[in-house]
């Protein structure tokens, strides 16, 4: 008889630690999903009075279920749509892992702080639209790496030093707006450049266009 009791009991204590055990087994394995912890890492460098980001459970498997975000068939995500959302607060460099991405669109909040380097590592955007933001520091050279990039609007921050050489790598760029920030120096004028007029440029004061000259633009 002490033995059965043995048993059941060691039998109950089985089925406790196996209730115990699976949702934290789920919980990590759902953090293990790199796109998830990047967001999860965005969502925590935000301030979000709206409550647009409200859907953004962690404790998920993956995102494809989260308001502003979209995935493709294999549930990866590629495309996060966050324009005249209300945010503000920094963009991470965990939103270099999202390598699926290819469109991000954070435009019209009051995002401040630097463009994470990592953003280079996106290698499959299409659209980066960061406009009308409170974007500090210098464009990363790393943007040139991404070669399917089509359209760039980083106008209307506060973004300063000159434009990296690199950027012209961009090919195909159909659409760039540098317009309305402190960038410095000469604009450059090959590559995806070659076929841009000033008005990509004008609002940065001390920018120089070629052939053109200073002219305060």
């Amino acid at each position: 008889m002490g033995m059965e009791n043995c048993m059941v009991g060691v039998g109950m204590a089985l089925v406790w630690l196996i209730l115990l055990l699976h949702p934290l087994s789920f919980c990590v394995w759902a953090n293990d999903n790199p796109e998830v912890a990047a967001l999860g890492k965005f969502k925590d460098g935000l301030t979000d009075p709206n409550y647009i980001l409200q859907s953004w459970d962690t404790t998920l498997v993956n995102p494809c279920t989260w308001f502003h975000v979209t995935c493709n068939t294999d549930n990866y995500v590629t495309r996060i749509d966050l324009g005249n959302a209300g945010l503000s607060g920094t963009l991470v460099p965990e939103l270099g892992d999202l390598k699926h991405l290819q469109y991000l669109e954070v435009y019209s909040n009051n995002i401040g702080g630097s463009i994470p380097d990592d953003l280079g590592n996106l290698t499959n955007l299409i659209s980066l639209d960061l406009y009308l933001n409170q974007l500090t520091g210098s464009i990363p050279k790393t943007l040139g790496k991404l070669k399917q990039l089509r359209f760039m609007r980083l106008n209307s921050n506060n973004l300063t030093g000159d434009i990296p050489l690199e950027l012209t790598n961009t090919q195909p760029l159909e659409v760039l707006d540098l317009s309305n920030n402190n960038l410095t120096g000469v604009v450059p004028i090959t590559g995806s450049f070659a076929l841009k007029t000033p008005v990509s440029f004008f609002g940065n004061p001390l920018l120089c266009y070629p052939f053109l000259g200073c002219l305060h633009m």
